[in-house]
């Protein structure tokens, strides 16, 4: 699990291995920037290369073809968005910044939607982490999805930019989503412990796993950061010194806070798609946990307050319930709750109070009969005096 999660499908695993291994594995390596696909020709076969290549040329002849991908929400609700994410976590609502675009967009446009609570089993077709059904359709990829939602719902964030200004906002989120989210995995695949501690990741729970926490972080630690580390480096940043990545990450930050210099957000009092992606991206670096050695988010609060400020008001704003999110990691606080059915240890203890009230209320009424009787007893004895003086 890591700041990159849109990627392509894993190779596949030994058949002997155990089913939440798999998962443990589907999970951590199933995530890498978007657009970058360099790595998966290293690991593929020359014939299995080729085969894909010959896929990719072959042109879509299914005008349908997203609805033919199975849906695992059979029962949906009309015009209901179902995000498949990552858990959560204490630190922050997902630490895929893709994941957290996409749903920072929903609450940002009031689109109805509902987290499918996957254990992070359910991939896309094109093995990606997020993706959502929605009309019983598969939509992949966040950019795909916030755009197709964007014509669905006639939400667009964008509509009062001028032309220099979207040509401003597609150059500066892609920097963010192919250059800074680079740096963050790069140190993300140096640093596995501190990842784990940074967000405080229980990959027990997150998981829905049996297994031990410590197998788990195992293999997280081998088999997320071997791979991921192969792919950064064939990204290109990979072959840099950790200070010399460390500085590109900072330079990106900068440059994100001379654009947003003392407004609210990138374009001026409402925010826009760069803000969404901006505060995707710049959450996983600062609100990492403190204790955690982290050079991105120090640079970040001593030299771009403006951007800690812009992430504090797309908080405040889309996440209101963050505080609720981290604390009981419930992946739906901003959906109502139906009412609690009654437990049998709560419906026996209503039996047991009630019974010991009739109980009670049996015990006084048998005093008052008790009384009663004494009393026409005392009448019945005085009045057998009564006639006995008589005679």
């Amino acid at each position: 699990m890591t700041v990159a999660t849109e990627a392509e499908n894993n190779t596949a695993v030994g058949e002997k291995e155990n089913k939440e291994v798999k998962d443990m594995k589907a999970a951590l390596n199933e995530e890498t920037p978007p657009d970058n696909k360099q790595q998966q020709g290293d690991d593929e076969k020359p014939t299995e290369k080729m085969e894909n290549e010959k896929k990719e040329e072959t042109p879509a002849t299914d005008e349908n073809a997203m609805k033919s991908a199975t849906v695992h929400k059979t029962n949906y609700d009309k015009d209901t968005v179902y995000l498949y994410q990552f858990s959560r976590t204490p630190v922050i609502p997902s630490i895929s910044p893709y994941c957290l675009k996409v749903e920072t967009w929903l609450r940002l446009n009031d689109v109805k939607y509902e987290n499918v609570d996957h254990k992070m089993k359910f991939r896309s077709k094109k093995g990606q982490l997020p993706f959502i059904e929605l009309d019983g359709t598969e939509i992949p990829d966040s950019t795909i999805i916030i755009r197709e939602l964007s014509q669905k719902f006639h939400k667009d964030l964008d509509a009062n930019l001028t032309n220099e200004q979207r040509i401003i906002s597609h150059a500066m989120i892609s920097m963010i989503e192919n250059h800074l989210v680079w740096v963050v995995t790069s140190w993300r695949a140096k640093n596995t412990d501190a990842t784990l501690k940074g967000y405080r990741v229980n990959l027990q729970n997150a998981l829905g796993s049996r297994l031990p926490n410590g197998i788990l972080a195992l293999f997280f630690k081998i088999g997320y950061s071997r791979k991921c580390a192969k792919k950064v480096k064939a990204q290109g940043l990979g072959v840099h010194t950790n200070e010399e990545i460390t500085q590109f990450g900072c330079d990106d930050l900068k440059a994100l806070s001379e654009l947003l210099a003392d407004k609210p957000f990138f374009f001026g009092d409402e925010p826009t798609t760069l803000d969404v992606v901006a505060f995707a991206h710049l959450a996983q670096i600062l609100y990492i946990e403190k204790s955690v050695p982290y050079a991105l988010r120090d640079f970040m609060q001593d030299n771009c307050p403006n951007l800690v400020g812009h992430c504090s008001r797309m908080k405040e704003r889309c996440f209101p319930d963050w505080d609720e999110i981290c604390n009981t990691l419930d992946l739906n606080t901003h959906l109502p709750k139906p009412p609690k059915e009654e437990t049998k240890e709560s419906k026996e203890e209503k039996k047991e109070s009630k019974d010991s009230k009739e109980g009670k209320e049996s015990d006084e009424e048998k005093v008052e009969k008790e009384k009663e009787a004494e009393k026409d007893k005392e009448v019945e004895n005085k009045e057998k005096e009564e006639r006995v003086e008589e005679k």
